[in-house]
């Protein structure tokens, strides 16, 4: 079933293969992506369906260093570059919309922009910066409600922003400890207002974020990327999880989302997403569900032959291996991916990696 031929709603996969979103800061100036991301997502075409790297829909989301964003005439025309490459080799892309929230620093976001969460609890740890190294997270300015409505409506510009860049649909990224995230999960989440104190006040933002995207460019075109069980950027379980989170698929599956991608971590270290909730999701979800975390052609295949999901995103082999789909119809060797190029800027460990001979 991996190599067959899908229908995403209104898009046609040559396979149910996923190139899962990675960052990899290589964009440029006004972070702007270019032709050597461009070749990038070119090179790995062939699978089914690439989600790009997250890219912030407004400034005050670009809280890492050369993440790309999507909010201006300049940033659409380099996305072009890329949406082409990747459509004139057959292949389909979503453009992965990451709101960083909290997790950023000031020195890397522009002039004018700030760090906004739903409260102002500043996340844990610490992040690169261009100019300064590593710094301890900024603190965040916690938004108001007029706030918060301006921040769904940069939302749906971008998704306007992103069909005139030539992508296919978008995704919402609503995992790994970001904006979406951080209004989800009540370790964060500190609001007494209408958008928290209660699950359905913690879902209210990513309901809205995803309402007016649909209403911009079409449900077929909206996909949303979760993980309820994961521990990043200071998220974690927490009493009531698999409730607040069947609520809110549900949510999505009425607005006719296209896809729902949900991410397990274990495979790298974080605990593992219980069966039973997988099983919860895939079953509320009346679309397309992704399963993303750990496969490998085996248990890929034996995923979907289960009925347990429709697509499958793969990560870490993907941006090593960008013939990654012919390497697993032939039972070849994988490039192992060199950690020490993931964020670096230049060609080194991005469009480097060699193709079968």
């Amino acid at each position: 079933m991996l190599f067959e031929s899908y229908a995403l709603g209104t898009t046609a996969l040559a396979n149910r293969t996923v190139m899962a979103p990675m960052t990899r800061s290589r964009a440029v100036e006004n972070n702007t992506p270019n032709a050597l991301m461009a070749e990038y997502y070119g090179q790995r075409a062939t699978a089914g369906l690439i989600i790009t790297e997250g890219l912030s829909p407004s400034p005050n989301g670009l809280g890492y260093a050369r993440i790309p964003g999507l909010f201006n005439a300049e940033q659409v025309a380099g996305w072009k570059l890329t949406t082409d490459a990747v459509h004139a080799k057959g292949g389909r892309i979503f453009a992965q919309f990451m709101h960083c929230g909290r997790v950023a620093h000031q020195n890397n976001l522009p002039a004018g922009a700030r760090v906004v969460g739903p409260s102002a609890d500043i996340c844990p740890g610490q992040m690169w910066t261009d100019a300064s190294g590593m710094q301890a997270h900024t603190a965040p300015h916690a938004l108001t409600e007029a706030e918060i409505a301006a921040t769904v409506a940069e939302y749906a510009h971008a998704a306007k922003l992103a069909v005139e860049a030539g992508f296919d649909g978008i995704e919402l990224h609503g995992a790994n400890g970001y904006l979406i995230e951080q209004f989800l999960n009540p370790l964060v989440n500190k609001r007494t207002d209408g958008y928290g104190g209660s699950a359905e006040g913690r879902n209210r933002f990513a309901l809205e974020v995803a309402a007016a995207c649909v209403a911009a460019i079409g449900g077929d075109k909206v996909g949303i990327r979760i993980s309820p069980h994961g521990v990043f950027n200071g998220t974690g379980a927490f009493d009531g999880v698999d409730e607040q989170y069947l609520a809110l698929v549900e949510n999505l599956s009425a607005l006719k989302l296209v896809y729902l991608h949900q991410l397990d971590h274990s495979a790298v270290g974080a605990p593992p997403v219980p069966a039973a909730n997988k099983k919860l999701l895939r079953t509320a979800f009346k679309q397309t569900y992704i399963a993303a975390g750990g496969f490998d052609a085996a248990t890929a295949e034996a995923t979907l032959n289960a009925g347990d999901a429709d697509l499958i995103a793969f990560g870490r082999p993907f941006l090593s291996n960008p013939d990654l789909v012919a390497r697993m119809q032939a039972g070849a060797a994988l490039n192992a991916p060199d950690m020490s190029t993931f964020y670096t800027p230049g060609e080194k460990g991005y469009t480097d990696y060699p193709y079968l001979p």
